[in-house]
């Protein structure tokens, strides 16, 4: 009926709906039109049993109620709801075997490629689940038959922000790490440690205290600081999170950011700007890093080669961070 209406064949309305046909944009209309005044809905259950696909994604995230996976997440629905294909969410926690757990309940449901936002899995793993279905996944550098990964420069961004704060005359830096066992808080200390050594600056262990990428461990690891009597000017945490509960333990301790204490997060959150003060922060595009996730699924899914490319760190300066007096 859609096909009749508008004009043209029933094989090339689904070749439009399946997103695998190149059409003249006049033809396009006609169609979405037809659709529109027909009231017609594509049945995903018949279109999987002729096609041999369920239009779905499975998302391993970490946490569902982290702001940077919250801002991944919606930048991968919003890539895919539009080429007619669904994500589901699942979280893994940061812990290998229930990140498996998930992915084989993904499998469960017939998903037609699974994108993994960083996590716990061995780089093996992840290629022997690439062996039967496209793969995506974040935070990692490999490669494998029908597996794009996408590599944020963790290292330049730790650079980037202990840098900003040696040029603003700090050099007593303290570092609130993330978990030693996650690659991007590795290279973060890596980037960290890189700008000391680029400014002649000793790197003090004392002045590196552990962090798990929520606000308390900002707050405790500023305590921690504090009741060793280490001497620091200014604090790099890890990510946002982290410098938010910093500042927090400053406040109780009646020091000021920044005029006693700089502060420089990492990931740029939206909420950040809104910190008081403003919290300078390495940018890391949450909500661009799921939608390139999503376009480079889509490439898969098409037997096309991704080309997505992820962007550069930035430093983004705000208040909470000054040139050291005295």
């Amino acid at each position: 009926m859609v096909a009749q209406a508008a004009g043209v064949s029933a094989s090339t309305v689904s070749r439009v709906l399946n997103g695998t046909a190149v059409v003249n944009e006049e033809k396009k209309q006609a169609i979405d039109a037809a659709i529109a005044r027909l009231g017609f809905v594509p049945n995903p259950a018949a279109r999987g049993l002729a096609g041999g696909r369920t239009f779905s994604v499975g998302v391993v995230t970490q946490a569902l109620d982290s702001p940077f996976y919250g801002a991944a997440m919606r930048g991968i629905e919003e890539a895919l709801l539009p080429r007619g294909l669904s994500p589901l969410f699942v979280s893994g926690h940061w812990n290998a075997v229930t990140e498996a757990r998930c992915i084989s309940v993904l499998q469960a449901r017939r998903v037609d490629g699974i994108i993994v936002l960083t996590g716990r899995l061995t780089d093996e793993a992840l290629k022997n689940y690439a062996v039967t279905q496209p793969v995506v996944v974040l935070g990692r550098s490999l490669k494998a038959p029908h597996l794009y990964a996408l590599s944020f420069d963790n290292f330049l961004g730790g650079r980037l922000a202990t840098e900003h704060l040696i040029q603003l005359g700090h050099r007593r830096i303290a570092f609130i790490a993330g978990d030693a066992d996650h690659p991007d808080a590795n290279e973060r200390l890596r980037g960290y440690r890189a700008a000391l050594e680029a400014a002649s600056i000793p790197f003090d262990e004392g002045l590196v205290v552990p962090g798990e990428y929520h606000e308390l461990s900002g707050l405790l690891a500023v305590d921690r600081l504090l009741a060793t009597h280490q001497r620091f000017t200014a604090i790099f945490a890890a990510n946002d999170q982290m410098a938010v509960g910093a500042a927090l333990a400053c406040q109780r301790r009646s020091l000021r950011v920044p005029e006693d204490i700089s502060i420089v997060g990492f990931d740029d959150l939206p909420t950040s700007q809104y910190a008081i003060p403003p919290l300078t922060s390495v940018e890391q595009p949450a909500y661009e890093l799921g939608r390139l996730s999503a376009m480079a699924m889509l490439q898969l899914l098409a037997d096309a080669e991704p080309t997505e490319v992820v962007p550069g760190p930035r430093l983004v300066a705000r208040e909470s961070s000054r040139r050291l007096k005295g």
